[in-house]
């Protein structure tokens, strides 16, 4: 059994569960345990909250300047990238990610950090002008306590995006990883120690949803809960939250649709298609899962799609080579596989990949055309490395196949009318519309999906407003004027 242990981060210690119990770390690439974490119980949530609710309370981060709380994030950010290596070795190690894509998950981590700090720092309130004799300004005060529970899809990089507002804003947080990938958001917790964050601002509670997660949420302790995940488990949080009033920011799945205009550029198209279902083995909320083609080029499209998809390299993901491996877990490949057990009986192609047959936890990359727009293939998240295609006509056709989901994540769409890309992303219900690209990020914009996808934004201003308890502050300056006083 390996030695490396990952404990909860509380007031800057890091510690097991007071039960003493643990659970195994996997790498799923070599199917072995590496590593163990603490299994965080109920009373190790209910001591990670005392701890940030006394740190807010009482401690110095909520009320250090501006400039000083940027500065000990920027601190942060520069031991991440000190360590960025370490960091993307445990998440390659943690969910078989490759370790490239794993590096520029740090990059956009630390990127998070950086961005907060200085949005926070740099930020201006309104003001209001009154005829009354009185000056109306707005002021923006941290909200308290944070619970943010992240997935595993990203384990480092989505934890950051959660903990990099919160704590800019002057809150405490406590963030629970998935217990799929404790590691990196552990050592994150480590560095932050190591940065001087006063005891209490970060802690990081490992376990499972229930009880951890679960505590978390329903603690009136608690004045925000921050979730990413499955759009049922996000429903639960919603009703744990809701029994004390906790304001909740919910990104949850997604099933986003992907248009190729007979215009489009062939090559651009092709190459996105193939990152927005396939990079990260297909694990991300806001994979291009349903691909659409205009039938004018439907046929050479999907003989380069079929060939770029075939040529993906698989294996280690410490190969440099490597662009695609194994599934995050052994539960999450029987779950992605089991999407493919009936895809012939519902009339269904599959035009290149499967399941691999070599025992290991891996679906190679797979599409499959032909199967009816009812299927649960195309109506599900299956989070996984399977892209349904579909072909259409007109414009209306594609937004309304685009549209026809209970989810809103995100859409794509690909073409070379300016025209037509600013009136079909208009008409596409999705919180975020890639046009000729995909998986771009400007952290000032926002964040968040509709339906099935969450409830609320993140990223900038929207951040702000989430984080914060934002203030209306009315002075009288002129007893002059009539109805002043």
């Amino acid at each position: 059994m390996s030695t490396q242990f990952f404990g909860h981060i509380i007031d800057n210690e890091e510690v097991e569960s007071i039960s003493g119990e643990r659970f195994d770390v996997w790498n799923p690439w070599t199917q072995e345990v590496f590593a163990q974490a603490a299994e965080g119980g109920a009373e190790d949530a209910e001591r990670a909250i005392a701890s940030a609710r006394k740190a807010f309370d009482e401690g110095p981060w909520p009320r250090m300047t501006h400039p000083e709380r940027a500065a000990a994030i920027h601190k942060l950010a520069d031991l991440m990238e000190e360590r960025a290596d370490e960091l993307a070795t445990l998440d390659s190690t943690n969910m078989a990610k490759p370790f490239a894509q794993a590096k520029h998950d740090v990059g956009r981590s630390v990127a998070n950090f950086r961005f907060f700090a200085d949005h926070q720092r740099d930020h201006t309130g309104e003001v209001y002008p009154m005829p009354s004799g009185h000056h109306t300004y707005s002021e923006f005060g941290p909200a308290g306590v944070v619970a943010a529970i992240s997935p595993w899809n990203f384990p480092l990089m989505m934890a950051t995006w959660k903990i990099a507002p919160a704590i800019a804003w002057g809150n405490t947080c406590i963030i629970k990883p998935s217990e799929d990938t404790p590691a990196s958001v552990t050592l994150l917790g480590r560095l932050a120690v190591e940065a001087g964050f006063p005891p209490g601002v970060l802690n990081v509670l490992n376990g499972h949803g229930a009880p951890a997660g679960s505590t978390l949420t329903a603690d009136d302790r608690v004045d925000r809960v921050t979730f990413t995940g499955s759009s049922v488990t996000g429903k639960a949080v919603m009703a744990s939250a809701s029994t004390h009033l906790a304001p909740v920011s919910l990104e949850l799945g997604g099933k986003g649709a992907n248009i190729v205009f007979d215009d489009a550029d062939m090559d651009n198209a092709v190459y996105w298609a193939v990152e927005a279902i396939f990079r990260n083995s297909g694990q991300i909320c806001l994979a291009g899962s349903r691909l659409y083609v205009q039938s004018g080029i439907y046929d050479e499209f999907m003989e380069r799609f079929v060939a770029a998809a075939e040529a993906l390299t698989i294996g280690d993901p410490f190969d440099p080579e490597v662009a695609f491996s194994s599934l995050a877990s052994k539960k999450h490949f029987d779950k992605v596989s089991g999407y493919l057990e009936d895809v012939e009986e519902q009339g269904g192609t599959v035009l290149t990949g499967g399941v691999d047959e070599g025992g290991r936890w891996l679906v190679r990359p797979t599409i499959l055309t032909d199967l009816p727009l009812d299927s649960r293939q195309y109506c599900e998240e299956i989070f996984g490395p399977v892209c349904v295609v579909n072909r259409f006509e007109t414009e209306a056709e594609a937004i309304h196949l685009a549209n026809d989901t209970r989810y809103g994540l995100n859409a794509m769409l690909f073409t070379e009318n300016l025209s037509r890309a600013h009136r079909v992303s208009s008409h596409l219900r999705a919180g975020t519309v890639w046009v000729n690209c995909f998986f771009i990020r400007d952290l000032r914009t926002p964040f968040g999906g509709v339906g099935d996808s969450g409830v609320g934004r993140e990223g900038g201003n929207f951040s702000r407003e989430f984080f914060t308890e934002p203030k209306a502050i009315v002075m009288q300056i002129d007893r002059t004027v009539e109805g002043a006083s």
